[in-house]
């Protein structure tokens, strides 16, 4: 079995995967390793493990794991191997969770071109094109925005993701759930719009924690409500282990 590790900017997940399969998973809010053993120990043997960190440094918890795991593989997108190509000009730069969500976009739509929206504390937009990973952009999350209106003004509310969908807000407290959730929808079909008139094959997936708000008001994408991290990170390990 892999134990995948995917610590982001505001939880650490731990998954572990038997042949393709999330057969456990676990978010901390803070990794402790006492914590981790336990996960891991309830889940049985593991023969491979792979850490992705896009918060900070992951040598103690490599160390940790090396004790009892014969693979540990830290994954940096400039210096580990991916099963597809990468045209991105700063590999050094590249978060390690951008390009494994794209390895496992295309591990589950194979062969097709694809827009990949993840929506966490900061929304990526990455395209895959001819089994390629091209580049993507970066804009603030939901929560982001609906706490910048709050800090940054002195009388909005901070409001928080609504079900509702309105053409307007009607109240200063809806008029910031609406501006926020439906600018979010506006942006990214744009980017659908925009990338569909160039290739009309391109599919979009969304995915991460934000996605299940906007999944009545997104159009014309697969919203997948799998983990797309933690299947490319199990990808890429089973990759680079078998090439050793």
């Amino acid at each position: 079995m892999n134990l995948i590790i995917d610590r982001g900017n505001t939880l650490t997940k731990a998954a572990v995967v038997d042949r393709g399969r999330i057969v456990s998973m676990q978010s901390f809010e803070r990794l402790d390793m006492r914590r981790l053993d336990q996960f891991v120990g309830r889940c049985g043997a593991i023969d491979k493990a792979i850490i992705c960190s896009t918060a900070g440094d992951t040598e103690a918890l490599a160390q940790h794991l090396e004790g009892s795991v014969g693979l540990v593989l830290r994954f940096v997108p400039s210096r580990v191997a991916v099963p597809i190509g990468n045209d991105y000009l700063t590999p050094e730069t590249l978060g390690a969770d951008r390009l494994a969500a794209a390895v496992g976009a295309t591990t589950l739509y194979p062969g097709r071109d694809l827009l990949i929206v993840d929506m966490g504390t900061a929304i990526t937009i990455d395209l895959v094109e001819g089994g390629v990973y091209r580049g993507g952009n970066i804009s603030p999350g939901m929560n982001m925005r609906f706490r910048a209106l709050h800090d940054y003004t002195a009388r909005l509310p901070l409001e928080s993701a609504t079900d509702e969908i309105m053409t307007l807000g009607n109240t200063t407290s809806t008029a910031v759930g609406q501006g926020v959730m439906q600018g979010i929808v506006n942006e990214i079909e744009g980017y659908i719009e925009s990338f569909s008139k160039k290739n009309r094959e391109i599919s979009t997936i969304f995915t991460g924690g934000d996605a299940k708000h906007f999944v009545k008001r997104i159009k014309n994408a697969i919203f997948a409500d799998c983990e797309l991290v933690v299947c490319g990170l199990n990808r890429i390990l089973d990759y680079n282990a078998n090439k050793e």
